[in-house]
């Protein structure tokens, strides 16, 4: 069991959330905490076993409380703290999406049937000091660039390779046209999402703007733009709610199944390409035993080639099924999550305008 680092001043907690994406309770993985940092995020890991995901983007936030800072000028005060506390709940959103990401990583480890059984996982999991993690220089940046590279021009090589197993061919097609669907749904669910965020924000000024026109009556109006004030400021708290929980529950799941969808596609390249390999060394080895020189080493060679390719194949099915199964459970469950949320968040917007109306007919 992992202990929890020490705590700054500037460090943010989250309770705990248990995920278990595949009902099997004997893997479950538990982040109790979390601190965030400056430009990391720490987690304590509970497990029933001995026992990392993209980095936090924390940079967008931090860019608009810049910009805030330089606009307070042309700001009311509380226009100006009004738009803060929206920054901050976008960090926090940030933060919780980032332990979210880490569990569901995490989970998917542990239910994986050869990761699971690795021991640098398992260490990796009972390590119970920070763990720095040295970046990329240049060089290997470079080396990253020149290696993709490659990949892309290999895999318009190995495209033109004939398809020997009718199950790769028709995933090969459904990846590729899930992945532009998948990548279309999330433009649309950050467009949704911004929505709101702006929604919110205008609220902050329509609140500003009735507050500071009630300073200027002394008559029975006074109160009746100070309850409108008040009504804007908590509609914009539901609104930013929204926000979050729509980035939350939707917007992160969709970025989530682009790179598992890559991951896919990569597996199949790794296929191909071990197919390609095969087919080559069995022309090699054909062209050896024509020479009659060099045939063992050619049939070695072949052998090792096929074996690749079967256990790519073999393993290749089975995550693809897997992918298929964990997609729509993941799917449901987040879906049902939002809907819930969504329903809950428009019956607090009802009730706020009714109870609203019911204090202006009554004065």
């Amino acid at each position: 069991m992992a202990s929890t680092p020490e705590e700054t001043d500037n460090n943010s907690k989250l309770r705990s959330v248990s995920v278990d994406l595949n009902n099997d309770t004997s893997f479950m993985i538990d982040i109790p905490d979390a601190l965030c940092e400056r430009d990391k995020v720490k987690f304590t890991v509970h497990t029933k076993i001995p026992p990392s995901p993209p980095k936090p983007d924390f940079e967008s936030p931090r860019e608009k409380m810049h910009k805030l800072g330089e606009g307070e000028a042309t700001m009311t005060k509380e226009e100006y703290t009004k738009m803060k506390q929206e920054l901050e709940a976008e960090y926090l959103a940030v933060f919780k999406k980032t332990v979210q990401a880490h569990e569901v990583f995490l989970q998917r480890l542990s239910s994986h049937p050869v990761l699971s059984k690795d021991r640098n996982f398992h260490i990796f999991l009972e390590y119970d000091q920070d763990l720095s993690v040295r970046r990329k220089n240049t060089k290997e940046m470079f080396g990253g660039f020149f290696r993709n590279m490659v990949k892309t021009a290999d895999e318009v090589i190995i495209s033109g390779i004939k398809e020997v197993d009718d199950f790769f061919d028709q995933e090969k097609i459904f990846l590729l046209d899930y992945y532009n669907k998948i990548r279309d749904a999330t433009t649309k669910a950050e467009k949704m999402t911004t929505a709101h965020k702006n929604v919110a924000d205008d609220y902050i000024h329509f609140s500003a703007t009735l507050d500071s026109l009630s300073a200027d009556e002394s008559t029975a109006l006074k109160m009746y733009l100070l309850k409108l004030a008040e009504l804007f400021e908590k509609l914009r708290k539901v609104e930013g709610r929204v926000a979050s929980d729509e980035d939350l529950k939707l917007t992160e799941l969709l970025r989530y199944y682009m790179r598992d969808i890559q991951a896919a596609k990569d597996l199949l390249y790794r296929r191909a390409r071990a197919l390609a390999d095969y087919e080559s060394s069995n022309k090699a080895l054909e062209k050896a035993q024509l020479k009659s020189k060099e045939v063992q080493q050619a049939e070695e060679h072949q052998q090792l080639c096929c074996q690749k390719f079967e256990k790519l194949s073999e393993s290749g099915k089975r995550e693809l099924t897997s992918f298929k199964g964990r997609r729509v459970v993941a799917f449901r469950k987040n879906l049902i999550e939002m809907a819930e949320l969504e329903i809950k968040h428009a019956k607090s917007s009802v009730s706020l305008l009714q109870s609203c109306i019911d204090m202006l007919k009554t004065n």
